[in-house]
């Protein structure tokens, strides 16, 4: 077996640590050695480079590429979208980003084509579909009688996403299981790219929820919450739901209980962003889509604020698809900007979002024993303003895949 050395770098190991001059040592895909001066078969030298752990988005949608219009999807063939989606993926990769969790949209055929090598991308979890209720954030319903097309349209591999009460909740939620989901995730309050809810309602109710994660609970699966609503955050926190995603309108009370609780937060920031900057460059999107996005900005970013604060978890996740593919690093600088710390900043994309998604074993962290997933950048510096143009090599299982 080749022991490659990735030596003399800048080493921000995710530890908690401060960066400090490493080597890293990588055989046959993992992490064997972390110091100075290791030696070894093949060495690549790193000097004047910051070495990270690969970066963890935990929120991104493949099946999509910044335009939601319903001309786009109404236009574009069934199959085409995988396709797509594996241009998507090595997108992705290339910005140093080596792990996703797909919140909704891939089946588990295009985590299969990754995991098998028929194609490049982060690894993933999948959650194929977004669970919603009746005119909740996932129904494509619109007033003409008609369902809109989207990346939620079921097939053999995605499973409808609609379900009420909690028979049929129990019921999607173990079709989705043998389906191959990861991750259960589920809208509990309205959102901003749907026709028909409010992103300050608050949907499902407590016995629903209840019997969604009881289920994903028992099959050993976490449950992530599509949570914008004051009242849809704290429902989804009281569930046991392990994930606020987006947590636009946050007051006291549930930053709160997401500390008693350890309940993480996936801010999202971009995405909203993303929408309006869709809408100027002339995406054709309904008016009501646009109002809401720019409506929720600026409480979206006081809300962050005040948790990161307050000290809740906080792991990285963009809403890629969203916005284009390949934007994921903004997501640190927007975080920074709220008044995170840099480092922080990167713990949050590596070592917290790895505990979160349940996989701090493999990867998060340089360690010894890792799987030799590991980001370099250009220069020293933890400024993330400008981190996608710092991309200097990406490794995933210790092969360089960018």
């Amino acid at each position: 077996m080749t022991r490659t050395v990735l030596a003399n770098g800048t080493v921000l190991d995710g530890t908690g640590a401060a960066p400090a001059a490493a080597d890293v040592a990588v055989e046959d895909g993992f992490i064997v050695g972390v110091g100075v001066g290791l030696d070894g078969d093949e060495q690549i030298d790193h000097a004047g480079h910051l070495v990270t752990p690969g970066l963890i988005d935990c929120h991104v949608h493949f099946m999509a590429d910044g335009d939601f219009s319903v001309n786009t999807h109404a236009n574009t063939p069934f199959s085409m979208n995988f396709y797509n989606a594996a241009e998507r993926m090595q997108r992705t990769l290339a910005t140093g980003v080596t792990t996703v969790r797909e919140a909704g949209g891939s089946d588990l055929g295009v985590k299969e084509a990754r995991d098998t090598g028929m194609i490049q991308g982060p690894r993933m979890q999948i959650s194929i579909s977004i669970l919603s209720q009746t005119g909740g954030h996932g129904d494509k319903w619109a007033v003409c009688g008609a369902h809109m097309p989207g990346m939620m349209d079921s097939h053999p591999g995605r499973p409808h996403n609609i379900v009420d009460g909690p028979d049929e909740m129990r019921r999607k939620v173990r079709e989705l299981i043998r389906a191959g989901a990861d991750v259960i995730k589920v809208c509990t309050s309205g959102g901003v790219l749907s026709l028909r809810d409010d992103p300050q309602h608050a949907h499902f109710m407590a016995e629903e929820l209840d019997v969604l994660v009881a289920e994903a609970t028992s099959a050993h699966k976490f449950v992530m919450a599509h949570a914008q609503a004051t009242d849809g955050i704290k429902n989804a926190i009281r569930a046991g739901i392990r994930s606020i995603e987006h947590g636009i309108y946050m007051d006291d009370e549930a930053i709160d209980m997401m500390l008693e609780r350890g309940t993480y937060l996936v801010p999202t920031l971009i995405a909203p962003l993303g929408v309006i900057q869709a809408a100027e460059q002339g995406l054709d999107l309904p008016q009501v889509i646009i109002d809401k996005a720019n409506s929720v900005v600026d409480a979206h970013r006081a809300s962050v604020q005040k948790a990161i604060q307050a000290g809740v978890k906080i792991a990285m996740g963009t809403d890629s698809g969203v916005m284009r593919h390949g934007q994921n690093l903004t997501e640190l600088a927007e975080m920074v900007s709220l008044g995170m710390a840099p480092q922080a900043a990167f713990e949050a994309s590596t070592r917290t979002a790895s505990e979160l998604m349940g996989i701090e074993h493999a990867v998060g962290t340089i360690e010894v024993g890792k799987r030799a997933d590991i980001a370099v950048f250009s220069g020293t510096s933890l400024e993330p303003v400008g981190l996608r143009d710092r991309v200097a090599a990406v490794y995933q299982d210790g092969t360089k895949v960018a």
